[in-house]
């Protein structure tokens, strides 16, 4: 297959890129900056330049592809007008230069998010048809993604995977390196209710979603079965330190003055961050579990990388990377 995969210069893309070369696709891969040019074509991969706003890089790149694995996106925005821009506006724009330059189109799939879906009630594994009930303008503005995908007219895959970690991954690195110091903050009593999922996991299923039929016109949970707790990710960190980590709740009324702080942080200096005080909703919902059946079953897909091995192959990547000490 010949397949364009945006977003290959971050986390999740650069692992999917990956994959997709080890399984023989012609993988091409869009980047908006020329200095990413050599670590794509490390990743075995052919850079093209380009951007979602640039519709004559996309009808350039899109010649002669089979398959569009769209990952590309924002996690964190100064406001919802900039998410929506990029993760639903730039969805679209990749949509329509598809339907311009991509007449031998197989599949789109659009990597999407559990917080397009939204938290689920405690003890519940929410399945794929459930009611979509975001909370935050990240996921409003990925399901705004999903619906314009769903609606274009082409074949089509969405994947929503939970909350993501791994090699290379800078967001569980923040929590790694409080662990170190044998200290770990969570919010609430640190008893929400969690599905995650590997990185090295989630390719695979991304992959498969752009080529299995049983995956056309469908969505899919791609997480670890295991179901865990706050509490238990913020051991587990430690654990892999080789560190016993004392957990410290933070509950409701005091998070709030914190993430706000951090946001107003953020705000001033002109960067963006993914704690702010929207995503406070996010941090204090009970649960947050995906069933994971139908990628199972229709797939023959099963994330096989559990918490305690995860997280120990993600701190000896970063320490061998001097991302840690």
């Amino acid at each position: 297959m010949r397949a364009l995969v945006t977003g290959a210069t971050g986390f999740v893309g650069s692992h999917l890129a990956e994959a997709l070369t080890a399984r023989g696709d012609t993988v091409l891969a869009l980047a908006r900056r020329d200095s990413a040019h050599a670590g794509l074509k490390a990743l075995g991969v052919t850079p093209v330049s380009g951007s979602l706003e640039n519709e004559r890089s996309l009808d350039a790149a899109l010649d002669g592809v089979e398959v569009v694995y769209h990952v590309a996106g924002l996690t964190a925005a100064r406001s919802e007008a900039e998410f929506f821009a990029v993760n639903e506006g730039g969805t679209r724009r990749l949509l329509e230069a598809v339907r311009r330059a991509a007449p031998a189109l197989v599949r789109f799939v659009y990597v999407s998010s559990q917080a397009a879906l939204g938290p689920s009630p405690r003890g519940i594994a929410l399945t794929e048809d459930a009611e979509c009930r975001p909370v935050t303008a990240y996921g409003r503005s990925k399901l705004a993604g999903e619906l314009a995908v769903r609606g274009a007219g082409l074949p089509w895959s969405v994947v929503r995977p939970p909350a993501v970690y791994g090699p290379r991954d800078r967001e569980f690195l923040r929590l790694f390196r409080i662990a170190q110091h044998g200290i770990a903050p969570v919010f609430g009593a640190g008893a929400q209710t969690l599905s995650l999922v590997y990185v090295e996991d989630l390719a695979p299923a991304i992959a498969l979603a752009g080529t299995h039929e049983a995956a056309r016109g469908q969505i899919l949970h791609a997480a670890h079965a295991e179901v865990v707790t706050s509490r238990d990710v913020a051991r587990a960190a430690g654990a892999a330190l080789g560190r016993s980590t004392v957990v410290l709740p933070v509950p409701g009324f005091a998070a709030r003055p914190i993430v706000w702080a951090i946001g107003r942080a953020a705000a001033v200096t002109g960067r963006r961050t993914v704690v702010d005080t929207d995503k406070l909703a996010e941090f204090l919902a009970p649960s947050w579990v995906l069933s994971v059946a139908k990628a199972e079953r229709q797939l023959g897909w099963t994330a096989g990388v559990a918490l305690a091995e995860g997280m120990a192959r993600t701190a000896a990547w970063y320490r061998k990377e001097g991302w840690l000490n």
